[in-house]
């Protein structure tokens, strides 16, 4: 496949990482030549220095004859002209742009995206991912990672094992013994700054990071099983009143088990607009980071506190804030990988990253056919996959313990029909079935190739 990727940023390099890996022909895009440069010099990929709008720009990048265009730049407008010259001037067959402005979003004017006014196929928003992802770690708070797979019926849980984690020191053989009518599989551990899929003879240790896939039925008790108590959230702190914290309260008012918000945003302009549309929260002028507003907020008593500013440090240090004052569990937006590795020296429980919810979001749409769902692991160390079953895949009709899976991959779920199964080594994998698979990066073109899911299905 033949992809023009526009904007060599933190999105765009992570795109063009992922699919030249998979032997696909990318051309990245930007006006920075800088940035192209790096592309280039670190992946197997061509660059050009222009403005991606520019009908020679995209014709120097190939349009001429690709199959996809993704625009991905810092500005919504050049996204947009970008898909439209793609579509007028070169007719390319598929185009996805990245939308910030919540004006663009407004769901009263979807008929903007049709292809014979401005034509987008696809329109990714991160700010409504980070709400998403926001709201699924408040679902599951004692989890720093969270994603649903199979309609709902699978739940992955990033979860942190602490020193009175009751299953320490113990197998993964020895676990699935013990809890045989538990549906839940271990698919990563990160031990340091190591991330592996295990095998069954792989022990779990005191400060392991643990990416578990578990029924949606059988989630608290998995949390039980890894020393996790389950807590409600009724009082949630949100620090940042803007579009992802505001969605985020909105979303929180209409729960049926009422959940009591307040938010503090430093902007006058964006606090008086979050408390015009919100109904219940209440809405507090200042700095997350003052101390005494953070306990008129009561942050003592709250059983989370979410930091989602368009600063790192704001986010992470009213976190850590936050903890020190009381409040229960804390979860920040951290755009900047490096600081995520301070996240268990620092107490904060959960982090959420932009670029990573982005990438996985765009992942899912360009990979069409048979791949339902990806989801990027940590620094686009690994995905999780959901896949469909083909008639023709080398893994249909076989075992699951007679399947040549690379080590870095294993399989985390099942779903047959309308039934969810954990996978044992006799689990026979049969055509229509849809599996979730964790994979380690540099093996999700073999994956690829056990599903069938070439670029025939694109």
């Amino acid at each position: 496949m033949k992809v023009i990727i526009c904007g060599a940023g933190q999105v765009g390099w992570q795109i063009a990482k992922h699919l030249s890996g998979e032997r696909n022909d990318v051309t990245v895009v930007d006006n920075n030549a800088d940035l192209v440069r790096r592309a280039t010099d670190t992946l197997d990929v061509q660059g050009v220095a222009g403005f991606a709008s520019y009908p020679d720009v995209l014709d120097r990048a190939g349009a001429r004859d690709a199959d996809m265009v993704i625009a991905a730049t810092h500005s919504d407008e050049v996204n947009m002209v970008t898909c439209q010259v793609a579509h007028s001037v070169f007719s390319v067959p598929r185009k996805i742009a990245r939308l910030r402005s919540q004006s663009y979003l407004n769901a009263g004017y979807a008929d903007l995206y049709r292809r014979d006014h401005l034509p987008i196929d696809v329109i990714i928003s991160p700010e409504r991912e980070v709400a998403e992802a926001a709201l699924r770690r408040l679902a599951a708070p004692v989890a720093f990672d969270t994603q649903s797979f199979l309609g709902g019926q699978s739940q992955l849980l990033g979860l942190v094992l602490d020193a009175d984690c009751p299953v320490l020191n113990t197998s993964l053989r020895q676990l699935t013994d013990l809890f045989s009518t538990l549906r839940a599989t271990v698919v990563g551990v990160r031990r340091g700054d190591v991330l592996f899929a295990p095998d069954a003879d792989d022990q779990l240790f005191v400060d392991d990071q643990i990416y578990v896939l578990s029924h949606r039925d059988d989630v608290n008790r998995t949390l039980e099983i890894f020393g996790k108590s389950i807590a409600k959230q009724n009082r949630v702190v949100i620090v940042g009143g803007g579009n992802v914290g505001l969605s985020v309260a909105s979303t929180l008012e209409k729960k049926a088990d009422r959940v009591r918000v307040k938010v503090i945003e430093r902007s006058r302009a964006i606090a008086e607009r979050a408390a015009d549309r919100l109904e219940r929260t209440i809405v507090l002028h200042g700095d997350g980071l003052n101390m005494d507003l953070l306990n008129e907020a009561r942050i003592g008593k709250a059983d989370a506190i979410l930091a989602v500013t368009d600063d790192d440090k704001v986010n992470v240090l009213a976190a850590v804030r936050a903890k020190a004052a009381g409040c229960k569990m804390a979860i920040c937006l951290v755009n900047d990988p490096t600081l995520q590795s301070l996240m268990v020296p620092l107490d904060i429980d959960a982090f959420i990253n932009p670029r990573s919810t982005t990438v996985s979001s765009i992942l899912r749409h360009i990979r069409q056919g048979r791949v339902r769902g990806v989801y990027s692991i940590g620094d686009a160390e690994a995905e999780i996959i959901e896949a469909q079953v083909l008639s023709t895949s080398p893994i249909s009709g076989q075992l699951v313990r007679d399947i040549d899976f690379p080590e870095g991959v294993l399989v985390g779920a099942v779903q047959k029909g309308d039934t969810v199964v954990s996978p044992r080594g006799g689990t026979r994998i049969e055509e229509g079935d849809i599996i979730v698979v964790f994979a380690m990066a540099k093996d999700v073109p073999e994956v690829e190739r056990l599903f069938q899911v070439s670029i025939d299905f694109f």
